[in-house]
């Protein structure tokens, strides 16, 4: 199994302080941490795309690009990409290349995203919202497939064997389709044969393996080998030495951040009380000591009938930068090696 980390680089103030530090800073900091994750030996670091004030990351694969220069070994994908409200052509020009100056790491994960702002920021709208997105995936894997691209389509103009350069050193470049809970968007990932990354940030784990098994069954019906159905979980949490150590460092910026959206979506403030809830041995959240992490991602695994790769949202809001270091360090040194001791899925980043 593949061991991850994801960030939205997230910018907010500090819950004690009260104050943000610069973006320059944050960029620096975020920089440091996948170096670490590379040289701790974590498989995949994923940076997701947000046009929002809190986030730094309006251009994922810039800073993937960054990332590349800096590492040697570590998969370096987004987390995800917003491809409604982009341009598959630049997608892929973009993370071709990332793929090129990473020597082969780079890997793109697209989805619709979790906020609306990019809709209105690029022009496009919002009741268009599915069929702008199933439009574009399909011009995606077109250029993914095709050096000269034919294609029509009702939101961008059409090609007409035009070349899409640069090529990426992998061939194919791997997509990942990235899901919430709508039941479509497993199945046609599914029917694509696409691996599939499942965003879970709230509930209980088990509760995703109908859609899971709907991925897969979807899969089978369009003739896709089981080895390609590959599933990746994204989760939000935290490591440190102890659990609780772990919980009262994660909780005021997940309290902060998640009663900010709150605000905005009409969701009342978040107690601590119920992040404790969701973080029990079935609930979303992914936070404890390094023997309790690896136990709740086995629970993971086997309640979702085996999964090809965890990735784990450090930092759903500010935290201190050296306690966000050593959470890497333990994962890398104590969570990953007692995963990949029970579990072993064969990596897919390369082959997808």
């Amino acid at each position: 199994m593949e061991i991850g980390i994801d960030s939205f680089v997230e910018n907010t103030p500090d819950p004690v302080k009260g104050v943000a530090v610069s973006p320059a800073e944050r960029v620096h900091d975020l920089l440091e941490e996948i170096v670490l994750a590379d040289q701790a030996g974590l498989d995949v670091y994923g940076i997701g795309e947000h046009h929002r004030q809190e986030y730094i990351s309006s251009a994922p694969a810039i800073l993937l690009a960054a990332a590349a220069a800096r590492t040697k070994r570590i998969r370096l994908t987004s987390a995800v990409t917003v491809l409604s409200s982009d341009d598959p052509v630049r997608v892929f020009q973009d993370f071709a290349t990332v793929d090129l100056i990473s020597q082969g790491r780079a890997e793109i994960t697209i989805g619709r995203g979790s906020f609306i702002e990019s809709y209105p920021l690029f022009g496009f709208d919002l009741n268009d919202y599915d069929e702008i997105f199933a439009e574009k995936l399909d011009l995606l894997l077109k250029v993914r497939e095709n050096i000269r691209v034919h294609w029509s389509g009702k939101h961008r103009s059409g090609l007409t064997g035009q070349g899409v350069y640069p090529r990426p050193l992998q061939n194919p470049l791997p997509v990942w389709i990235g899901v919430g809970g709508t039941p479509a968007s497993f199945a046609r990932a599914g029917a694509l044969g696409l691996p599939l990354a499942v965003a879970i940030i709230g509930g209980e784990f088990h509760r995703f393996r109908p859609l899971v098994d709907l991925y897969r069954e979807a899969g089978r019906r369009a003739g896709h080998s089981p080895e390609q159905l590959a599933i990746g979980v994204h989760t939000i949490g935290f490591v440190a030495d102890t659990t609780a150590q772990a919980a009262d460092d994660l909780f005021p910026a997940y309290a902060y951040t998640f009663s900010r959206i709150g605000r905005e979506r009409g969701w009342p403030p978040v107690t601590r009380a119920q992040f404790d809830a969701t973080r029990t041995s079935r609930g979303a959240l992914l936070v404890g000591s390094p023997e309790a992490t690896a136990e709740k991602i086995l629970a993971i695994d086997e309640a979702l009938g085996g999964v090809s790769r965890i990735s784990i949202q450090l930092t759903p809001g500010s935290l201190p930068h050296a306690k966000v270091l050593h959470a890497i360090e333990l994962i890398g040194a104590r969570v990953a090696p007692m995963v990949r001791k029970n579990v072993a899925v064969p990596a897919v980043g390369a082959s997808s």
